[in-house]
């Protein structure tokens, strides 16, 4: 008996070593990059998002209608949709030192600039430079990952990064609620102005930072062993070697791939969520009753404490099921049910909470699940561009959407209409997905 024993444990000790050996090195990747680029995408966040505080302000400081804010949140997304695939096709060819240290000092200064704006058109002009500027940060980190991260923990590694959106909302509310509380007429600037300024500078640092911080490769990783590396080598080819033999490698052929249009759908439901959620929660906690800004700022997040949570649940149900198709579009729904509750509900401060938690939920979750499906069937430049066309094509809602919710607000005096065209798209967008990416694909 004793000698069955020793036999026993003699065959599971290299196979605990492996394992711990796995645990360790993936573990010591994601403290080493995920952490700043966690903290880079909080930034990114922060200054894509503060106008939605600003505009309490703004709008009467530089005579913008409903319509006109609408208008000029919206032309954020022509140069991110033009300039996704350029972006991203780069950060290939030059690796992601470059790349994020190009975008953030660049979208930091803008940003930062915003606190001067005047006139109207400076603020549309801001705007629209603001999201060319930014173009390729998203879809570019989304690249990295699949650089360092095998299929298996793409969903769950990439819910950890989307979990910087919430801390931007969580953190963001409440100090863009301090500083336009505090900062009204300091040294003769408007409490706006300081909002920009003062969240747009940590940016350009962090860009300055990037350059020396990031390894674009694990084979550059001189903070890994060799072995850590080699583990890390072995992951990503044997998960490409588990790609169909017929895997799109050219963009040209990604272009041609129905999926890619199918996923854009679903990516579109996460952008759409996101205006209501990213530039519109102030002033509808503001309707529902709420009058003081700081509060407005708390409240404002708790949808995304919501979202974050759910997202974490909802990613690791998918990795250890593999499964996309129904997590994606169950988490549609629950944002397209929130929606269309909200315009029942729009004079009840904590119903409102509830329902754009419920949007927070498909928010977060959506676009964690999105993006572990492209990777698993495009490779070469058929990632890199087929990942920056989903991002741009599914980026088109994020235009429209503001520009739809701004209109309908000044003509009818509500958010109703809109929203619930809002929470038709999202719906129609999960069950695109459902519908459209074969379960065999999406679960490897």
């Amino acid at each position: 008996m004793a000698g069955s024993t020793m036999s026993y444990d003699a065959d599971a000790l290299p196979q605990v070593a492996d394992a711990a050996l796995v645990e360790g090195t993936y573990r010591k990747v994601t403290l080493k990059l995920m952490t700043f680029l966690f903290f880079c995408w909080v930034l990114n966040y922060l200054d894509r998002v503060n106008v939605s505080f600003a505009q309490l302000q703004l709008k009467h400081d530089l005579g913008l209608s409903d319509a006109a804010y609408g208008l000029g949140v919206s032309l954020f997304f022509i140069g991110y949709i033009l300039l996704e695939v350029p972006s991203t096709l780069l950060l290939k060819r030059i690796g992601a030192r470059r790349t994020v240290c190009r975008i953030m000092v660049l979208w930091g200064g803008i940003s930062t600039a915003m606190a001067f704006m005047t006139t109207p058109w400076q603020f549309y002009l801001a705007r629209t430079l603001l999201g060319a500027a930014e173009a390729g940060f998203w879809p570019g980190i989304i690249l990295y990952l699949s650089f360092w991260y095998p299929a298996a923990r793409r969903a769950r590694i990439t819910s950890r990064f989307l979990l910087a959106i919430a801390a931007a909302g969580i953190i963001g509310g409440p100090l863009s609620g301090f500083i336009l509380q505090n900062f009204t007429d300091v040294w003769g600037y408007k409490n706006w102005q300081w909002l920009f300024f003062l969240e747009g500078i940590p940016a350009v640092v962090a860009g300055v930072v990037a350059f020396f911080y990031l390894t674009d490769k694990p084979e550059q990783a001189t903070w890994l062993s060799l072995e850590q590396r080699q583990l890390i080598r072995n992951a990503l080819e044997e998960e490409r070697g588990s790609k169909p033999a017929n895997a799109p490698g050219r963009l040209i052929t990604a272009l041609r791939d129905p999926r890619v249009y199918v996923l854009a759908a679903g990516w579109a439901t996460v952008p759409i969520c996101g205006t209501l959620l990213n530039y519109w929660t102030p002033t509808i906690i503001k309707q529902a009753g709420v009058a003081n800004i700081l509060q407005i700022g708390f409240l404002s997040a708790l949808p995304y404490i919501v979202g974050a949570v759910a997202m974490l649940v909802i990613a690791r149900s998918s990795d250890v099921r593999l499964e996309r198709r129904w997590h994606f579009a169950l988490s549609t729904t629950a944002g397209a049910l929130g929606a269309v509750a909200l315009t029942l509900l729009t004079h009840n401060w904590v119903a409102a909470i509830v329902c754009l938690s419920l949007i927070s939920i498909s928010y977060f979750a959506a676009a964690a699940i999105i993006w572990s499906i492209p990777p698993t069937y495009l490779k070469g430049d058929a990632a890199a561009g087929g990942i920056g066309v989903i991002s741009s094509l599914g980026q088109v809602g994020a235009f429209c959407a503001p520009i739809v919710l701004g209109w309908v607000k000044s003509v009818t005096g509500s958010f109703a209409v809109g929203i619930l065209l809002v929470a038709a798209l999202v719906f129609i967008g999960g069950i695109a997905v459902l519908i459209g990416v074969p379960r065999e694909r999406s679960s490897r």
